[in-house]
């Protein structure tokens, strides 16, 4: 490493510091900074990691897969240099990597594990050159700054060509417009999925970004539908199908608030697994670590460990205890993701209590007519077990007007545009012992979980 590359990493590093010392992240600012004394400093800090670099990238289920990744790769004795704040675009990348080397400019993590913005695929791999691309899912998500889903898929396919040598693509086989990436990659792909008959999440049309062939348009038939647009799927026109997986779940039982437990089968061999964060969403998640884990050639031990460690995200299903009561936040960004935080919500006995948080700055999408293609009608379906909803932050009165379109009875609904006093009212709502759920955006979940932070009921997300 040269002496200006040194500088900017010593000039990001004391910038984290200072950052923090602030009361901020520092997760982005410094490699911002870093990057303008050094514009190759990320791509000579990715190069050291010795068991290369690992990116994940899609429109849900990043954080949770690249923590889950995390787990398996310390569970099989791996040092991991990983931007585990979530801060996914290239300058929130660079601050990852500073953060892991030493003042001199050397990384002694053996892999490096990047959570990577759609955005922001083709820019970080062309810098970073990973082993291997994990690809959730794609949905629609942040029209404003995403377009339409084509042009998502394509982000992320023009990251792809920049893969290392012998690089090798992670997709989800069950996604049609995950899937069909493998056909422009250079290697073999590896592909992961769902097989079993049906593992219905409830899905609508409404929140399907796959109806039709990618390759013909021809409406595709579905012998299994999962969630959203993700089951077995051909199209009886040109005969497109599904690919096989070769890393796939063939049983999930006891799915509920408090985890699930799923069959796990590799090249390497099949085990059981209990995972500790609810949704059947995450069990998609942990499908995709899995089948990273294995294009890394971890052990299968260690892939059962690290999946049964990992325990929520911040934010993502994160249940925060303040005093008596109990907080469950689960950050909500787009309709599918939506649709399975409701239906999680819903699968519990007790009585609901519940806080909508809406923002509508840059990291949230400025465009908020998705809330419109959220499933809503099936909460207010279950209104009875519903005891109050609380609309706040930028854009409470759009998530007020739709609820109530939805069919929800209006005398439930109330409106605080302050977050942390709609917080502070559902809290004085509810009895001790009760659960107060929160639905945030990602700028809101920043927001509220920072003011619970402060009260001393949860750590700082940068220290998670």
């Amino acid at each position: 490493m040269n002496l200006r590359s040194r500088l900017a990493v010593w000039m990001g590093k004391g910038l984290v510091t200072a950052t923090r010392v602030a009361g901020r992240g520092g997760t982005t600012l410094p490699g911002a900074v870093a990057r303008k004394v050094a514009p190759d400093l990320l791509r000579s800090l990715a190069a050291q990691p010795r068991e290369g670099v690992v990116a994940v990238t899609g429109t849900n289920g990043k954080t949770t897969t690249a923590k889950m990744l995390s787990s398996i790769c310390e569970a099989a004795g791996l040092g991991v240099a990983h931007n585990r704040a979530g801060a996914n675009l290239i300058a929130g990348l660079t601050t990852a990597f500073i953060q892991a080397a030493n003042w001199t400019g050397r990384i002694d993590r053996a892999v490096g594990l990047l959570e990577i913005d759609e955005a922001t695929m083709p820019q970080a791999c062309k810098e970073v050159r990973p082993r291997a691309v994990v690809v959730t899912n794609f949905f629609r998500d942040q029209l404003d700054r995403f377009g339409e889903l084509e042009q998502t898929v394509s982000l992320v396919g023009r990251g792809l060509e920049h893969l290392a040598p012998g690089g090798r693509a992670v997709l989800n086989a069950d996604d049609p417009n995950c899937a069909r990436l493998g056909q422009q990659v250079g290697g073999e792909p590896l592909y992961y999925g769902f097989e079993v008959p049906s593992v219905s999440g409830g899905a609508r049309n409404g929140a399907s970004d796959a109806r039709h062939c990618v390759q013909c348009g021809h409406p595709y038939e579905y012998s299994a539908l999962h969630y959203a647009h993700l089951g077995k799927y051909r199209c009886p026109a040109c005969g497109h199908r599904r690919p096989r997986p070769k890393v796939y779940v063939d049983r999930v039982w006891d799915v509920d608030a408090r985890g699930s437990a799923l069959r796990l089968v590799t090249p390497q061999g099949a085990c059981e697994v209990r995972l500790q964060i609810p949704g059947l969403y995450n069990v998609y998640n942990a499908l995709a670590a899995a089948a990273g884990a294995v294009a890394l050639g971890l052990p299968l031990a260690a892939i059962k460990q690290g999946l049964e460690a990992t325990t929520s995200q911040f934010g993502r299903m994160e249940l925060i205890t303040m005093g008596d009561r109990q907080v469950f936040m689960a950050l909500v960004k787009n309709p599918a993701g939506f649709d399975s935080v409701i239906q999680t919500v819903m699968q519990a006995a007790a009585r609901k209590n519940l806080v909508i948080a809406i923002n509508d700055q840059y990291a949230d999408g400025t465009d908020i007519s998705w809330l419109w293609d959220v499933d809503f009608e099936a909460l207010a379906g279950h209104q009875d077990e519903i005891n109050f909803v609380i609309c706040t932050g930028q854009r409470a009165e759009d998530m007020a007007v739709r609820l109530k379109y939805a069919g929800m009875d209006v005398a439930k609904l109330s409106i605080e545009k302050d977050p942390e006093l709609a917080v502070k009212q559902g809290l004085r709502y509810i009895q001790a012992g009760d659960l107060l759920y929160i639905l945030p955006t990602y700028t809101a979940m920043l927001q509220i979980r920072g003011i619970i932070a402060r009260k001393g009921h949860t750590k700082k997300y940068w220290e998670v």
